[in-house]
């Protein structure tokens, strides 16, 4: 993020409301290296943080007034009373940031209103958590201005009753967290449950290989149904299998819970997902840890099988990435985030990208689908004031 971008926003600032702000703040979007619907099933989770951020310029007001504007919306400055804010009550993209002064308030904090301008360069429904990175940054802003004291797993968890309960989406915690928290040059291994961290060590190009995000232009809207529809499948599972969340399954004792659940396809199918899935998690850590890197590309590619076929949240576009870019010589690859569309992930040796994107762009034309976008990600800095 440039000083230049802080300065534009500032000035944009100053230009709607008339004052300097009294700061600006950046939130980074994030990929998950691995770690799939595991978030709201107690898991584990490895996220990084992208160099793509949502900016916040913000001033304080003492009326009760809440003033919203966004360049990347269409529209003029909204207007709203921090008395009138209310769940579920707003489905613009005004809902975000509202939602994130409704909790802070909610959870006891004297926020007494703020004038806010936003700009954001994470691809929104990408899969790349660009709701996060607008709730992050307006509760990091708010935080600072107000003195609040909260650390980032704090703010994490806001923004996460924000989302679920202003909002209505029933999503997990690790966007936030990894928003929030995220360091360069790492991978973040969250634990879900307890919210205990590690940073890892994660610089590809200091061995000779990169990350690519193909974003293949499909939208997603987790709100809608299906992502909801898996959650209360896992719950379900959970229940009938007498343990909290489905994270208190073993890896080593998940065919035994299999044969619990009986003929109930779905259940098994989204069980079997979310143990696995965190066991991958697990080897992930260990293989980078004592660097051997390479080694997590098929495990990458288990993963996707794994939310194809038993999650059954990929789509023909994410599928050909995948397949596509493992003919053309990719270490792994897998979707990442939500499902329904938005964006895979492609490990790479260097000296291939040029080759794998290419392949995976004539691809998509010769199926006729929407040309993708491909982006090299970089582990970059969480959640920080700019200026």
């Amino acid at each position: 993020m440039s000083v230049d971008t802080a300065a534009a926003v500032a000035e944009r600032f100053k230009e709607l409301y008339g004052a300097e702000p009294e700061g600006v703040w950046a939130a980074p979007g994030r990929v998950n290296l691995i770690g799939e619907h595991t978030d709201y099933n107690d898991g584990f989770v490895m996220p990084f943080a992208l160099p793509h951020t949502a900016v916040a310029a913000v001033s304080r007001r003492a009326d009760g007034v809440l003033r919203l504007h966004s360049a990347d919306v269409e529209g003029d400055v909204v207007e709203l009373r921090l008395d009138d804010l209310a769940p579920e009550s707003d489905r613009n993209w005004t809902a975000y940031p509202s939602g994130v002064v409704w909790a802070l308030r909610q959870a006891g904090h004297a926020v007494t209103g703020a004038d806010i301008h936003l700009a954001s360069t994470v691809p929104a429904g990408a899969g790349l958590s660009s709701s996060a990175a607008l709730e992050v940054v307006v509760a990091l802003a708010l935080n600072d201005l107000y003195d609040l004291g909260q650390k980032g797993w704090q703010l994490a968890r806001l923004c996460q009753r924000a989302e679920n309960v202003y909002v209505g989406a029933p999503v997990g915690i690790m966007d936030q967290t990894a928003s929030a928290c995220c360091e360069a040059g790492h991978a973040l291994f969250l634990d879900t449950r307890d919210l205990s961290q590690k940073q890892i060590p994660f610089d590809l190009a200091a061995e000779g290989m990169r990350l690519l995000v193909v974003d293949t232009q499909v939208k997603h809207s987790h709100s809608e149904g299906e992502y909801g529809k898996r959650r209360a499948g896992c719950e379900k599972g959970a229940a009938l299998l007498g343990v909290d969340a489905l994270r208190d399954i073993a890896y080593a004792d998940l065919d035994a819970a299999l044969d619990r659940l009986g003929d109930d396809e779905e259940v098994r199918r989204l069980v079997r997902h979310v143990v696995t899935e965190d066991q991958r998690v697990e080897r992930v850590v260990s293989l980078l840890e004592s660097g051997e890197t390479r080694a997590i590309g098929p495990v990458l590619v288990e993963g996707h099988a794994s939310l194809r076929d038993d999650f059954r949240i990929s789509c023909p576009e994410l599928d050909l990435v995948v397949d596509t870019a493992l003919a053309a010589g990719a270490l792994g690859a897998r979707m990442t985030g939500g499902g329904f569309g938005g964006s895979a992930i492609v490990l790479a040796e260097e000296a291939d990208v040029e080759t794998i994107t290419k392949a995976v762009e004539g691809a998509f034309a010769s199926a006729g689908f929407t040309a993708p976008r491909v982006f090299e990600a970089v582990p970059a800095a969480g959640a920080r004031r700019l200026s």
